[in-house]
């Protein structure tokens, strides 16, 4: 294996590398404050222009563990390139036209960059020294939050005072920015896997998430219990009973699904759903409470702008806290930053419940939520690197990325549920009740609460993943070395 980089070119790796995870972040939330403007901005219905949303679940899905595992293959930063260059693309595309069709297809090009953020983690483990490692991959981690907090307000000022395809000029030039610096300061990792791409293994993965996903973020709309419903999540549990038989009897699979089983790595990435829920969690119930009008008896009647730019202080406490997780991920552990982290967030939700009468009580609220977000975010790819050898880790953050997807896209499912059922009227609009949003809260509290349990089974284990892991029967990995 190569020597890691070190001095000045490690640093400049990270910031090249953490820039683009920001970027990543914040192209998903960017478009956030022009959801409910969709329908009128695409000629579209309301059920129809949710489209632009669901392709950028879907292909994230679907992409970050393809990613992954071509990464481990043939090159991490090419990888990332490909991803960032798609982001572009596809920005590019939205920009250019009002039509929903286009505008969905690029979106689902957007989307395709969130392996980004895994494969800058993978990226760091294997070109930076020991020394640095924790503090640079607790930063590229806390950029998920931090980059879709900041998106926010970004978002809301460009929606505000331009024209909204401005959005995607933003998502475009910063992406390019991204692009052009990891090529020029990210070296290539000089670890490969080798073998064959898995192509029936990625496409029954993509069909089974096709199928589980895609019912949860239209479910609402088709109804729960409806034939479609129900019958996409049956074919997506089939779909996946067939697709694991078969991975686990071939080479070269898609996901090792042996290595997933590993007790680390499944708590992990069970954990990872949880937090995975209870982060998006916050982003759906407390900016709808700073935007609520005051007549709804518990709203603080701030604009779009003032609750983005609020909603970013949980954000940047995200990167302040990067460096405090590589410490006590270090000293203790993953499993007790992991903990920890759950416990604060789940504290987040727990003190909402009681105090959510001034703007200060929200912000404190959404603050401790995201700071405890992202202590777990930090830890999660620590705890995943101390079991996967370093030939795989791009794959085993990819899989791990797709847990939090799913909790997310159960977030968005569940809690905009409650909503719906705990309204009042105001005027000609319906919005969600004191009674709804506390219930929102409870629950979100409940699904952390979850990760606080699971992470007390992980094995205790110091330090934050450089070190390679033992395959099974106690033999270290080897690095496959290329010259591509």
């Amino acid at each position: 294996m190569a020597a890691p980089v070190t001095g000045r070119a490690s640093r400049r790796v990270t910031a090249a590398l953490a820039f683009s995870g920001m970027v990543v972040a914040m192209m998903l939330t960017l478009v956030v404050p022009i959801i409910p403007s969709l329908p009128r901005l695409v000629s579209a219905s309301v059920d129809d222009a949710s489209w632009v949303i669901t392709a950028t679940l879907l292909s994230s899905a679907v992409f970050t563990p393809v990613s992954g595992r071509l990464g481990d293959m043939y090159g991490k930063r090419r990888m990332m390139l490909i991803s960032l260059a798609l982001m572009c693309a596809g920005s590019l595309i939205c920009a250019a036209s009002s039509w929903l069709p286009v505008v969905v297809a690029g979106r689902a090009m957007q989307g395709c960059a969130v392996g980004a953020i895994p494969l800058g983690i993978s990226l760091m483990r294997d070109l930076l020294p020991p020394q640095r490692l924790g503090s640079a991959m607790a930063l590229m981690s806390a950029t998920m939050g931090a980059g879709g907090a900041i998106g926010l307000p970004l978002g809301a000022l460009v929606a505000q005072f331009a024209d909204w395809h401005m959005l995607f000029l933003v998502a475009a030039a910063m992406g390019v920015i991204g692009l052009a610096l990891t090529r020029a300061l990210v070296p290539e990792s000089p670890l490969r896997t080798g073998g064959r791409f898995d192509f029936p293994g990625a496409a029954g993965l993509s069909a089974g998430l096709v199928c589980f996903l895609l019912p949860i973020t239209k479910g609402a709309a088709w109804g729960w219990t409806s034939p479609l419903t129900l019958g996409l999540f049956a074919a997506s549990a089939v779909i996946f009973l067939v697709w694991g038989f078969v991975e686990l009897r071939i080479r070269d699979a898609l996901v090792d699904l042996r290595m997933t089983a590993r007790r680390e790595v499944l708590i992990t990435n069970a954990a990872s759903v949880a937090f995975g829920f209870g982060m998006f969690g916050s982003s759906l119930v407390f900016p709808q409470l700073l935007q609520a009008p005051a007549a709804t008896g518990y709203g603080l009647g701030l604009s779009m702008l003032e609750a983005g730019l609020w909603m970013a202080v949980g954000g940047a406490m995200m990167i302040v806290l990067s460096p405090v997780s590589a410490r006590v991920t270090g000293a203790y552990g993953p499993k007790v930053t992991l903990m920890t982290g759950a416990l604060l967030t789940a504290a987040g939700y727990a003190g909402a419940l009681f105090l959510m009468d001034e703007v200060w009580h929200v912000v404190v609220a959404s603050t401790v939520v995201s700071a405890g977000a992202g202590l777990g975010y930090a830890a999660m790819p620590a705890s995943i690197m101390n079991a996967v050898p370093p030939s795989e880790t791009a794959a085993a953050n990819g899989f791990n990325s797709l847990m939090r997807s799913i909790g997310t896209s159960l977030a968005s499912a569940v809690i905009s549920a409650v909503l719906a059922v705990q309204t009042v009227q105001l005027g000609t609009a319906v919005l969600p009740s004191r009674t709804g949003l506390q219930q929102a809260l409870a629950v979100a509290a409940a699904a952390v609460s979850v990760a606080v349990l699971l992470s007390a089974l992980l094995p205790r284990r110091r330090g934050g993943g450089a070190g390679p892991a033992p395959l099974p029967g106690g033999v270290q990995a080897e690095p496959v070395t290329s010259s591509g």
